[in-house]
């Protein structure tokens, strides 16, 4: 069989989501020509779509040594840096692309995603670029039949709730929406129902106006309606769940910069964040008056968030910080993270390497209510009701007396499946319950059959996968 005809096959397999023998498909045309980038390329989608990263990577990497002028191959392996937190290594790729073909929007896309976080000159730009042709991806259907036509609405400018594991691309055909670059003087694609995917009330209010103006008058059920998103900001969350019974909310202000240092009433020790950042990125403390000054240089931007600082230590010292799911209605645990630095975030805490600690998270996975008490379920409850979307979480510590430390309770809320190795064994369960939830949550709006769950490899890839997919046409 001709390479060409092996990539036709790889290709069919991949469209009807049979992903181990797409894989291996691919595998039996690059034994015969190790540099076909059409196959490498592909593999490395196959891979990303999967949820294996590295693998992805080392297929990126080897279509460019052998492709280096190909464009896409570089915006490929830029977008698998970047998530993985490599700006350098994914700026370059981006440049790369762009120098090779500076009309490339995915490679624009790229470059606005890595200046906007390294608050650099440029990115509206890169952005404006990236999303003149259109604003629209649709993603393949790979299912047997005809797939049900959902549009997820997405910003631009990141800030969204991830939907991959839960949005199965063999029931679904999925419509990605960005926007505030959607000239809404067209024509929504078809759709039976939509997922509003902007999550981050701070950095995507335009996005969620946007999207508001989209939907007025659409008659399909909405997930996460963008109005009801819109008031999930940091400090508006702070102040309407402030009243909440056994729920502690710290005090934010915004402030710019000048304004913060000339504050006297602060008090101390003082969180500083960047408004539209997580997982701890631009999030410093200060720990006196003192620090005060350059851990606001440090952060950059126009304004920040001045926040509380709430001690979420136990008895042994360490921070504690817990996850809670809010899916159609009902919450869910997903995780505990302990540490003993104050910013607790899961891939930066103990848990790999404390038994005891995972223990510790395996009973407030297995039985939240002993775990958390009766004070702060009911909390949760009311937070959950408060926020009204169904699709959100809430990251708090457990004070003393038993009642909720706010960190945050929004639509972002990443939910992280856990590694292959045994000792996350005991997390899977609360994983799969969360995830089959909000694809009950999709079924119940449809009225539609319940939904199997993906296997790797088969759930819906993000919205910029199209730059993932694009192959060089000369095979």
């Amino acid at each position: 069989m001709q390479i060409a005809e092996l990539l036709a096959r790889a290709r069919a397999l991949v469209r009807s989501a049979e992903d181990e023998a797409a894989k291996q498909a691919y595998i039996d045309i690059l034994r015969m020509d190790p540099t076909n980038f059409s196959a490498l390329n592909e593999l490395g989608t196959l891979a990303w779509a999967g949820g294996f990263r590295s693998a992805a990577r080392t297929a990126y990497q080897q279509a460019l040594l052998h492709h280096p002028a190909n464009p896409i191959g570089h915006v490929n392996l830029g977008n698998v840096l970047r998530d993985e937190g490599d700006l350098d290594g994914a700026r370059r790729h981006y440049q790369s692309a762009l120098d090779i073909d500076g009309s490339l929007p995915e490679a624009h896309r790229g470059m606005a995603s890595v200046l906007a976080e390294l608050n650099e000159d440029g990115a509206e730009q890169h952005l404006r670029q990236g999303y003149a042709a259109s604003a629209l991806t649709t993603s393949p259907y790979r299912g047997t039949g005809k797939g049900v036509p959902l549009l997820l609405l997405v910003s631009a400018r990141a800030g969204n709730l991830p939907t991959r594991l839960w949005i199965d691309d063999r029931h679904y055909t999925v419509h990605a929406l960005y926007a505030e670059f959607f000239d809404p003087g067209t024509p929504l694609p078809p759709h039976e129902i939509v997922v509003n995917a902007i999550g981050d009330a701070d950095l995507c209010e335009d996005a969620l106006l946007c999207a508001e103006r989209l939907l007025a008058g659409r008659s399909a059920p909405v997930i996460n309606a963008p109005a009801r998103v819109r008031a999930t900001g940091r400090l508006e969350n702070a102040r309407r769940l402030a009243g909440i019974p056994g729920l502690i909310a710290p005090r934010i202000d915004a402030l710019s910069r000048a304004a913060l240092l000339e504050r006297a009433d602060l008090g101390f020790p003082l969180l500083l964040r960047r408004p539209g950042y997580h997982t701890g990125r631009h999030f410093l403390r200060a720990q006196n008056r003192a620090e005060l000054a350059a851990a606001a240089a440090a952060l950059g931007g126009e304004q920040l968030l001045a926040i509380e600082y709430l001690e979420a230590r136990g008895a042994d010292g360490m921070a504690r910080k817990y996850r809670v799911m809010f899916i159609d209605g009902l919450a869910y645990p997903l995780h505990l993270a302990i540490s003993a630095d104050w910013k607790v975030h899961y891939f930066s805490a103990a848990m790999a390497t404390n038994a005891s600690f995972r223990d510790e998270e395996r009973r407030f996975l297995e039985d939240m209510p002993a775990v958390l008490g009766a004070k702060a379920m009911a909390a949760l409850e009311r937070v959950n009701s408060t926020l009204g979307l169904e699709y959100a979480g809430i990251d708090f510590g457990l004070a003393r007396c038993g009642s909720v430390l706010l960190f945050e309770a929004n639509a972002t809320m990443v939910v992280f499946p856990p590694g292959p190795e045994p000792i996350w064994d005991y997390r899977r369960r609360a994983i799969d319950t969360v995830l089959e939830a909000a694809r009950r949550m999709l079924t119940r709006r449809l009225e539609l059959k319940p939904l199997a769950a993906p296997t790797a490899g088969r759930s819906s890839t993000p919205p910029d996968s199209n730059t993932r997919r694009q192959t060089n046409s000369s095979d």
